[in-house]
């Protein structure tokens, strides 16, 4: 069951954007020291999306050790209140979710199961202890999910554009339980997140997310490619193609049909 819901996971990740800033790319671009004044990027990670609602067409591949075919995925987003989802393979109805600020639902159409949560599913399947709703909207909007401050982070140029290193590992408590985190983000010369790597010092679990091939729609950048890898005891991957952008509303209805059983992450 978990790997089918890895599966609907990966449409929570399939619309990663933010709005675009422009850099002189005349400038030279020091890679041996950290830049001198960091106050205007670290204020526009802090933009936020403007469009009111989009639909996504998407392919996804999911690795988790278990068989699961290549699914195609609808995706519709109403940017601060919900992102719905429908999975289908070769054309008929896989599965079917939806995460709002209060937790997270979906259900399996192929064993009839189905989950109605909150966050913690999502933190447990992505072996974190971050994820809300505001955290998991950013993660989708390729923005910045963790908060990140000049004091707490090493900001770098490099020759693609930009690196945040946590200075010390980063304390995070949810729920009276703290983890800490090494933390690494990559940005390209426009600011666009590219890359996220999370480290849990205490065992190595990682969680890796890379985002590439932009495109730039309603002036705001939209990945076309999504790579998300899980690192535990064993690896997870989620391939991420989308192929196709909507900005018209649609109606997304929700409902577990009779005779699912209700299935908990262990």
């Amino acid at each position: 069951m978990k790997q089918a819901f890895l599966a609907l996971l990966a449409t929570l990740f399939i619309t990663s954007c933010s709005v675009q800033k422009k850099t002189n790319e005349n400038q030279p671009v020091s890679t041996n020291k950290p830049i001198e004044n960091n106050a205007q990027f670290f204020s526009s990670l802090q933009k936020k999306s403007t469009f009111e609602a989009v639909k996504i067409n998407s392919k996804i591949e999911a690795k988790t050790g278990a068989f699961i075919p290549t699914l195609d995925a609808i995706i519709y987003i109403e940017n601060g209140q919900k992102i719905w989802m429908n999975l289908s393979a070769l054309i008929l109805q896989a599965a079917r979710g939806v995460a709002t600020p209060e937790g997270v639902k979906g259900y399996y159409k192929l064993d009839k199961t189905y989950i109605d949560s909150d966050f913690s599913y999502l933190n447990k399947l992505l072996n974190v202890n971050f994820i809300d709703y505001n955290a998991l909207q950013n993660l989708l909007l390729g923005k910045t999910f963790l908060p990140v401050s000049n004091d707490d982070y090493k900001l770098t140029p490099t020759i693609q554009g930009f690196t945040l290193e946590s200075k010390e590992t980063q304390k995070i408590t949810e729920n009276g339980k703290t983890t800490e985190y090494n933390i690494s983000l990559d940005y390209d010369k426009d600011l666009n997140l590219t890359h996220v790597l999370l480290t849990n010092i205490q065992n190595n679990d990682q969680l890796e997310i890379t985002y590439s091939d932009r495109e730039i729609l309603n002036n705001e950048s939209f990945p076309k490619s999504v790579k998300i890898i899980i690192k535990a005891k064993k690896t997870d991957e989620i391939l991420i193609e989308n192929t196709k952008f909507d900005f018209s509303r649609m109606e997304t209805t929700y409902s577990v049909p009779a005779n699912y059983k209700k299935t908990e992450i262990k």
